[in-house]
């Protein structure tokens, strides 16, 4: 996973919308969108509630990290 996939799944973990995740990273939302989707075929998840659960489990995300 690149760095910025590893900002946008932070975000994500925070429940951050693609839209505010678009305007807190400075890019587009579908650019956001874009690299949700690799993130969820990269892990293998269906959605991005499981994304954050892996996310978490894994030690990818840490709370309050």
């Amino acid at each position: 996973m690149t760095a910025r996939e590893r900002e946008v799944l932070a975000s994500v973990a925070t429940g951050s919308s693609n839209a505010e995740i678009a305007e807190a990273l400075r890019m587009s939302p579908l650019t956001v969108k874009t690299h949700v989707s690799r993130i969820i075929t990269k892990l293998g998840v269906r959605d991005r509630t499981q994304l954050v659960v892996l996310a978490y489990e894994s030690g990818l995300i840490t709370p309050g990290g």
